[in-house]
């Protein structure tokens, strides 16, 4: 092969590898379950077809608008990025970006995100959007996250706003049906969360950041984790007391919190990490299944009064 030749596979070889560093800046398979809970959210908001608008340009707009908070969470992170294991492979923390690359494509991605739910959605959903936006990209990532170990539950109101704002994308307005979806996100987090900062502990202590397991240890995390994890079962069966599910949620919900809470109970005398990755990536399958559970009840609703 020539050198023309060389070069030219060379090119197409770093187009390929930029493309690939901005898309992992964009943490795609969280956004990918925030964009699900947000459809999910849009689908419940009406007893039939939430409308082609809300649907394509809500989801774009919402998935848009965190992929831009996700970057600019990498851009904030990358100095404890380097220094963790978990994270030190991610582009900026290797170089392969550099901030003002990432930061002008965090600022493209807001203002296409937001133009679009403004003009083709609904203001409200735009609004709330930007709020949940700044929420985790700015008050979490740079406040929270470094002044207390209650950070992940503080903050997690802004991770647990897609289904509402999907609502909204549908209805132009907030509904209590759609507070009962961020409230089950909402107790979902810490557990999901603290089941990762166990087996990470070690890196997080290394960087400075006040995780629950790095202030207060290890046993009373997994404590918390299984008492949260017990209020979980209760808020997953409001969306059948409130009659806004059936009995394909409500068998559902109880299957996987029975299995989560068995989790949570074995996790309360393990002291490794093994255990606790397991518990990570279980909860979110449970959320996803959970979500999806609801999306099919809505239109195959069985109830029956007790």
């Amino acid at each position: 092969m020539n050198n023309e030749g060389r070069q030219l596979n060379i090119s197409i070889v770093q187009t390929v590898a930029d493309w690939r560093d901005y898309y992992e800046l964009t943490k795609p398979r969280v956004v990918m379950l925030i964009v699900f809970t947000a459809v999910v959210g849009m689908f419940l908001a009406v007893p039939d077809w939430p409308g082609v608008n809300a649907l394509l340009f809500g989801t774009v707009g919402i998935g848009m608008a965190a992929s831009s908070a996700a970057v600019v969470n990498h851009v904030l992170d990358a100095r404890i990025d380097a220094q963790m294991s978990r994270t030190e492979a991610r582009p900026l923390p290797q170089g392969r970006l550099s901030e003002f690359q990432a930061l002008t494509f965090a600022t493209a991605l807001c203002v296409i995100s937001m133009l679009m739910l403004w003009f083709l959605v609904n203001p409200l959903t735009a609004v709330l959007t930007f709020a949940s936006l700044i929420g985790y990209a700015i008050i979490y990532t740079v406040y929270l996250k470094r002044a207390t170990p209650q950070n992940i539950v503080v903050g997690g109101a802004a991770g647990a706003a897609p289904p509402v704002l999907g609502w909204t994308a549908v209805t132009g307005a907030i509904h209590g049906d759609a507070l009962l979806l961020f409230l089950i996100i909402f107790v979902w987090t810490p557990p999901h969360f603290w089941a990762l900062a166990i087996a990470k502990k070690d890196e997080y202590a290394k960087v400075g950041i006040p995780m629950l397991p790095v202030t207060h240890g290890n046993d009373l995390t997994r404590l918390f984790i299984l008492l949260y994890t017990i209020l979980l079962v209760f808020i997953t069966v409001l969306p059948y007391s409130s009659g806004m599910s059936g009995l394909i949620y409500l068998v559902t919900a109880i299957t996987l919190s029975v299995t989560f809470v068995s989790y949570a109970v074995r996790l309360r005398k393990d002291t490794g990490i093994e255990l606790p990755m397991r518990v990570f990536r279980y909860s979110i399958d449970y959320l996803m299944i959970l979500f999806a559970a609801l999306l099919i009840d809505h239109y195959f609703m069985i109830r029956v009064d007790f």
